[in-house]
């Protein structure tokens, strides 16, 4: 379940919150994002486009090979999940009844992840692309970095 570990002293925000990855160009992503935005109701997640500086110095600090911009990536207290791990640790930081979408924690990971894949793949042909990444509006940008 967990993808890696993560050094916890190059990227400080990583321990004081959940950081969300995500594709900054992605409809779909970006949709992801604002639904998240309106549940966090505990202020736990921040945000960084996949493309910007900040989420690639984080990604190439974690030296994975499995950071593809295909997938959500959640940065936690030192760990980082992928695909269909990332998207149920979110669900369960929502907590409420969101939480109970990590009962699907009990399906095998390859199986979930393929899921994830067939999505992730289709996202732009179903949903569409923007020219560049989102500006947050100013009651919610602190929510993201980079």
């Amino acid at each position: 379940m967990i993808d890696e570990k993560f050094p916890k002293h190059e990227h400080s925000d990583t321990n004081s919150y959940s950081i969300v990855l995500f594709d900054g160009v992605c409809r779909f992503c970006n949709g992801w994002v604002q639904f998240l935005i309106r549940q966090d109701k505990a202020d736990v997640f921040r945000f960084s486009p996949i493309q910007s500086d900040y989420a690639q110095s984080l990604l190439d600090s974690t030296r994975s090979a499995d950071t593809a911009p295909d997938s959500v990536i959640l940065v936690e207290k030192g760990v980082v999940y992928t695909r269909s791990s990332a998207v149920l640790h979110i669900f369960k930081r929502l907590g409420r009844y969101w939480a109970l979408f990590y009962l699907f924690t009990a399906v095998p990971r390859p199986l979930r992840d393929a899921v994830y894949r067939w999505i992730a793949k289709r996202r732009y042909k179903l949903f569409g692309k923007y020219d560049s990444c989102m500006m947050p509006t100013e009651n919610v940008k602190r929510k993201f970095i980079g």
